[in-house]
């Protein structure tokens, strides 16, 4: 029972961001509302971790296999895609690149911060 009241609120929230994505004139995917949405209530504490973590956990652990069906239908229409490999692979790297350069930066910032403030 603890299970389903655990993503009764996660759904909730992605129903929440649904919902805000149909109001808001604004290209921002629904599930990022609800991302959004989720977190400010955890961080204002409407919502409490434990409340939410075990259902969570288990989303995280599944989540490979949320893949599967992507990924065998992207292998059936790859010999498509081929000329604009190089272009994917590409983006990809760069992407990539610059998501762990600016998390680093980010957490950095924030470990220097948490320092000054075990100091003062």
């Amino acid at each position: 029972m603890q299970y389903i009241y655990q993503l009764l609120v996660i759904l909730g929230a992605s129903f929440a961001g649904e919902v805000l994505n149909g109001l808001l004139p604004l290209p921002i995917p629904a599930s990022v509302y609800g991302l959004v949405l989720l977190f400010a209530a955890l961080m204002t504490g409407l919502v409490k971790l434990e409340k939410v973590e075990k259902a969570g956990s288990f989303l995280i652990a599944t989540m490979s296999i949320y893949f599967i069906s992507p990924s065998v239908s992207l292998m059936t229409v790859i010999a498509r895609y081929m000329d604009s490999l190089p272009a994917v692979i590409a983006t990809c790297l760069v992407s990539t690149v610059l998501v762990m350069v600016v998390t680093g930066k980010v957490a950095g910032l924030l470990m220097r911060s948490q320092e000054e403030k075990k100091d003062e």
